[in-house]
């Protein structure tokens, strides 16, 4: 957490008219989003629009999520202290912050090298420990660290990355927006004996997720 702080009432108003007055109830989840300093994961020119119920652009063509989705889609990973956590798409890296309060380990992938040397950089002036920001394609997982307790995508697939599914371990969490590019379902999938329910958490709308197991470049099949 960064010394200097101006922002707090602004997390405050957050977590309470954006966040809590629409259910998110995790007293955890509630608690890192009003610790960490969302400001500081935003491009310069941005900070004052930080904890606005909206999405922003990061660059690359890339979005932080409006925080009432990474609130609901952090919830939703019903994180322990031990859990081992793995982050397909690590953007800013505000994500990633969040589920270093929650977890044990957080392993973020993101594909674009710039992206992940600005979030890395943006993770250290916060004074966020305890996440690993590696570059990679994310829809192949990260196979060295498997299996995780819970895994999140941050962009969307027409379909779950089956390495993903491979990497999640037994009783793992894993939410994920799937479908077309213009708008998808929030998807909540919980591994059960080597098989997995799907329960649905609601239509979002998410950049494309890029890689062998998702969208195949920039042209979209």
């Amino acid at each position: 957490m960064a010394e200097t702080d101006p922002c707090q009432e602004e997390r405050e108003e957050m977590v309470e008219f954006q966040i809590l007055a629409r259910g998110v109830r995790d007293r955890r989840v509630l608690a890192a989003m009003r610790k960490i300093p969302r400001h500081l994961f935003v491009p310069k020119g941005y900070e004052r629009a930080a904890y606005e119920d909206r999405p922003l652009p990061i660059g690359e063509g890339q979005t932080i999520s409006q925080p009432y989705i990474v609130a609901v889609m952090t919830e939703q990973l019903d994180l322990a202290p031990q859990d081992r956590v793995l982050e397909i798409g690590t953007g800013s890296g505000y994500q990633a912050a969040l589920l270093a309060e929650l977890a044990g380990t957080v392993i973020s992938v993101e594909r674009l090298a710039d992206l992940a040397d600005r979030a890395r950089e943006n993770l250290a002036r916060a004074g966020v420990a305890g996440v690993r920001v590696v570059v990679g394609d994310g829809t192949q997982g990260y196979p060295p660290e498997a299996p995780y307790d819970a895994i999140i995508v941050t962009a969307a697939s027409p379909t779950i990355p089956e390495p993903l599914i491979d990497q999640l371990a037994e009783g793992g969490r894993l939410i994920a927006p799937v479908g077309p590019r213009d708008c998808q379902d929030l998807i909540k999938l919980v591994k059960h004996e080597g098989r997995v329910e799907t329960i649905p958490l609601g239509g979002v709308c998410f950049v494309p997720l890029i890689g062998q197991f998702g969208w195949q470049g920039d042209g979209y099949p």
